[in-house]
């Protein structure tokens, strides 16, 4: 991986831990991923406008087809994320989602897109793996826990991170495909895979609109992070994408668990602190194999 690839994924990795610790303190269902697409939309407008006058009278039917699966898939991985972080622990749903994602998105690149993978980056995203497994519980995961809601809890947040890794998997290689293959600019795919996004989203919050105006007043604080974030933190991982191999640029972006064990542990108060810190180093040694690899 190159350096350029390698700052643009560490940069993006303290982006994304910092968003997705926001949107667990906002506690939000879909309406609260509606709020921030909503605001992506407005905030981002005129830089989406500004890369879009240029980029969309090339597009093809090709081009829109994977800009529209890019948000539905999106938005399979936001009802996912949300629902896995109201129902169980960030420490054990974001470590999950985040290391199984990137492995699938691996295969799938050396198996179907016709990467190449040395034994240095295969090492790389086998620390990765292993570290997130540490951050998550480690041994622990696969023994009952004591309490019932305790196990019941850690149940769904099992079910939910590794639901929510197929989605990460899946838009992983379709907007690999689209940057790397149709050359979409990173910008434009992500605002307009946004606004479909919105469309998506919009009927869960015009059927109860009072209720969304409620929880807006409750939420905006976070959807107002997300939304001035979460953008900057994946447009840099599709620029990174561009210039590195997609089977090591996804297993890399899990150095942003690096950021959410130490933080959002600390905020949070979740799960074993020294478990929580060698999955970490784990994470650290595998991501520096992969942008030596």
């Amino acid at each position: 991986m190159s350096l350029d690839a390698f700052l643009l994924v560490l940069l993006a990795g303290l982006i994304h831990a910092g968003w997705n610790i926001a949107a667990k303190h906002a506690g939000g269902d879909t309406r609260f991923a509606w709020f921030s697409s909503a605001l992506i939309a407005v905030i981002w407008a005129p830089v989406g406008w500004w890369f879009a006058r240029t980029e969309l009278p090339r597009w093809g039917a090709a081009e829109w087809a994977l800009v529209v699966a890019s948000g539905v898939i999106h938005v399979f991985y936001f009802t996912t994320l949300l629902r896995g972080y109201r129902r169980a622990d960030l420490t054990v749903v974001y470590p999950l989602a985040r290391g199984s994602g990137p492995l699938i998105t691996a295969l799938v690149a050396v198996l179907f897109l016709g990467e190449q993978i040395s034994a240095l980056g295969a090492a790389g995203i086998a620390a990765v793996v292993g570290g997130v497994f540490l951050i998550a519980g480690g041994p622990g995961l696969w023994r009952a826990a004591h309490d019932p809601v305790a196990r019941e809890r850690l149940h769904r947040g099992l079910y939910y991170g590794a639901l929510t890794g197929l989605s990460i998997a899946a838009y992983s290689v379709v907007d690999g495909y689209t940057v790397k293959v149709l050359m979409v600019s990173p910008i434009v795919l992500d605002y307009m895979g946004n606004l479909v996004r919105l469309v998506l989203f919009s009927p869960r919050v015009l059927r109860d609109r009072p209720e969304a105006l409620r929880l807006w007043r409750l939420q905006w604080r976070h959807a107002l992070l997300v939304a001035v974030f979460s953008p900057v933190a994946y447009v840099l991982v599709l620029f990174a994408m561009q210039r590195a191999p997609l089977s090591h640029v996804a297993p890399a972006r899990e150095v942003s668990m690096l950021f959410a064990a130490l933080i959002g542990g600390h905020l949070l108060r979740e799960g074993d602190r020294g478990l929580r810190i060698l999955g970490a180093l784990c994470i650290g040694l595998g991501v520096a194999a992969l942008a030596l690899a």
